[in-house]
């Protein structure tokens, strides 16, 4: 049996005729940069989030640069974030000259452990990044409730759990800012790199708007040191054809995740665990396993593809070096960075693929 760990040609298959209609009239009309599109999908993401002000960007990377800059993080300030992450967040806050200040995870949601933020603020503190990661959001009340406390600004890094719901209110509409990628195999994928801004107050949304363009204010006058981060034009078109469909792929994806639970429920590994008050998009469905090389030699047996999300916490990474962080600072991050393995997650498994992914896992 051949499995497809994300499937991206059946996710253009499914709405082909659409999505090359959508390119075509980019290229008839050639407004390849920030061309009409982009401002429907602004619209049509600020309808969907329920954000007052969406910023469409080049890639998730460059929100979280953009979010940052916004907030005013400069050279010496503190950010604190999780170690079991993507790099990105991290990356965007070393970028700036601004420290990562990395506390430790929920041993069961891998997401920041609220409880021990506190401890980690300094007088240089102001911001935490919470990574929303898997498909769902972290205890935002909580992170949110500290942040008020101690005067710091939160952005949700949003970029595995665009169209996820925490307590009635959707992902990226949960802080003052939040950020989400549409890389090709996010849940909400374009068909290069692709990302977005949202937040509900007026004045940062001109300056994002202002420094995806090299901070420029008006033609050829740059009040902010900015950069090129927008998103062109074919791939917002794109964009707006698949978020039309977005929630049907997300029913489709929650069915992946149930029958993964039906089939996973009795072997000896632990599934993902998500609050009552969460619904998740499954960006990864990923679970632990105490014998993860065993495991994976099963998988490559039967053909079935996985990834591991992810193989080094971002306190050990070379890049981080500097920051003086020793293994077994964040122990919880590091054992689960050494048991997480990410199963084939799309909407279009079937029921007998994940029987068949299920018979390789004891």
């Amino acid at each position: 049996m051949k499995i497809d760990f994300a499937n991206l040609t059946l996710a253009h298959n499914e709405y082909a005729e659409e999505i090359n209609a959508a390119i075509q009239k980019v290229i008839h009309k050639s407004d390849f940069i920030m061309g009409e599109e982009v401002e429907l999908l602004e619209n049509e993401l600020k309808n969907f989030v329920q954000s007052k002000h969406v910023i469409t960007c080049s890639s998730g990377t460059s929100a979280l640069l953009l979010a940052l800059k916004a907030a005013g993080i400069k050279n010496n300030d503190e950010v604190i974030t999780t170690p079991f992450s993507f790099v990105a967040a991290a990356e965007m806050i070393a970028l700036l000259g601004a420290k990562p200040v990395f506390v430790d995870i929920d041993p069961f949601t891998y997401q920041i452990n609220p409880s021990l933020v506190p401890s980690a603020i300094t007088h240089k503190t102001k911001a935490i990044i919470c990574v929303s990661l898997f498909g769902h959001a972290c205890e935002i009340d909580t992170i949110n409730e500290i942040a008020k406390k101690y005067n710091l600004i939160v952005i949700e890094d949003g970029a595995q759990s665009f169209g996820s719901i925490y307590k009635d209110k959707k992902s990226c509409n949960l802080t003052p800012i939040a950020t989400t990628s549409f890389f090709p195999a996010k849940p909400l994928g374009c068909y290069g790199d692709g990302g977005a801004v949202f937040c509900n107050d007026e004045n940062i949304a001109k300056k994002i708007k202002s420094l995806r363009v090299h901070g420029q204010t008006k033609r050829y006058e740059h009040s902010f040191i900015g950069i090129g981060a927008r998103l062109d034009t074919i791939q917002a078109s794109i964009l707006r054809v698949k978020l039309k469909h977005y929630p049907i792929q997300i029913d489709k994806r929650v069915k992946v995740a149930r029958l993964y639970e039906k089939y996973l429920k009795n072997k000896s590994i632990q599934l993902p665990t998500i609050a009552d008050h969460i619904q998740s998009v499954y960006a990864q469905y990923s679970i632990l396993s105490t014998h993860r090389d065993l495991l994976e030699q099963k998988l490559k047996h039967k053909n079935i593809p996985y990834s591991i999300h992810y193989p080094l916490p971002l306190h050990l990474q070379p890049c981080f070096s500097y920051l003086g962080y020793q293994k077994g600072d964040f122990h919880i991050a590091e054992k689960i960075c050494q048991q997480i393995l990410s199963l084939p997650m799309n909407p279009y498994l079937t029921e007998d693929e994940i029987k068949y992914i299920a018979g390789a896992i004891t």
